[in-house]
């Protein structure tokens, strides 16, 4: 596997920015061919090199020759925000593109995939449900998927200022298609092949509250395949890492983990 760090200019942020990719390295004379592909989101508090800092993604990846792209998003929340950058579209957009051009990578829907941890979570869980044509299955671990509740919580008080500046408020949130309650009701009205989802959160983690709201409104609407996991843990690495593995196996040998 090679880990490489890309530097480069992203036009619809008018800015530079950075990713770290782990990509599979091809036996010498080896036939060109593209690789499966996961984007992997950070959270509030992380950059590009989280995830290859504190758990075993690289060596998780060889298991699958499974390449993975993962950006410095900042504390953004992978959102065109109201005062501020257009993450949403550069996640959403521009990312895939360029990574596309500069690794061998499929952007074939049966080959994508979107995972994330926390503001990660969230931004994977927009991914599969605003875009549904390109990401045939996607993991959440501890995300942040009530945003009403994180606007009030005495939990995320330091993040509200945040929050108001990128969504304005909840009710904007929905209007602007960012409300995740929102974004899943109206991709299951759509009629369209939806990605399949699988979430984790720890039972001694702030937002279980959040999530397990959320795994029953996706219940309720009987989104076509979403499992949603409660283990012993807390919102941090160790949590992540292992289930990060269960994403894994649940994208590239659609195995589910056990209850």
């Amino acid at each position: 596997m090679a880990l490489i760090t890309c530097n480069f200019s992203s036009e619809l942020l008018s800015k530079a920015v950075t990713l770290n990719a782990i990509i599979p390295q091809k036996p010498r004379g080896a036939a060109p061919g593209k690789y499966r592909t996961l984007f992997l989101l950070h959270g509030l508090s992380d950059d590009h090199t989280a995830w290859c800092r504190y758990t075993s993604i690289e060596r998780y990846a060889r298991e699958y020759n499974l390449a993975v792209i993962m950006p410095d998003c900042g504390r953004s929340f992978y959102t065109d925000a109201a005062n501020g950058f257009k993450y949403w579209s550069f996640i959403s957009e521009e990312l895939p593109e360029f990574a596309s051009s500069m690794f061998p990578i499929s952007l074939e829907r049966e080959n994508c995939f979107a995972a994330g941890l926390s503001m990660g979570g969230y931004g994977a869980l927009k991914l599969g449900l605003r875009c549904p044509e390109k990401f045939s299955a996607v993991a959440a671990l501890s995300p942040v998927v009530d945003l009403e509740r994180r606007f009030n919580a005495s939990e995320s008080a330091s993040w509200r200022p945040e929050l108001k500046n990128i969504f304005i408020s909840p009710a904007e949130a929905k209007l602007r298609g960012n409300d995740l309650f929102t974004l899943a009701e109206n991709a299951v009205s759509s009629g369209k092949t939806l990605p399949r989802i699988i979430s984790f959160c720890g039972t001694e983690d702030f937002m279980i509250e959040d999530n397990r709201k959320f795994n029953a409104f996706m219940k309720e609407i009987q989104f076509p395949e979403f499992h949603s996991y409660e283990y012993p843990g807390s919102h941090n690495w160790g949590f992540w890492d292992t289930h990060i593995q269960q994403a894994l196996a649940f994208f590239l040998k659609n195995e589910l983990p056990q209850k």
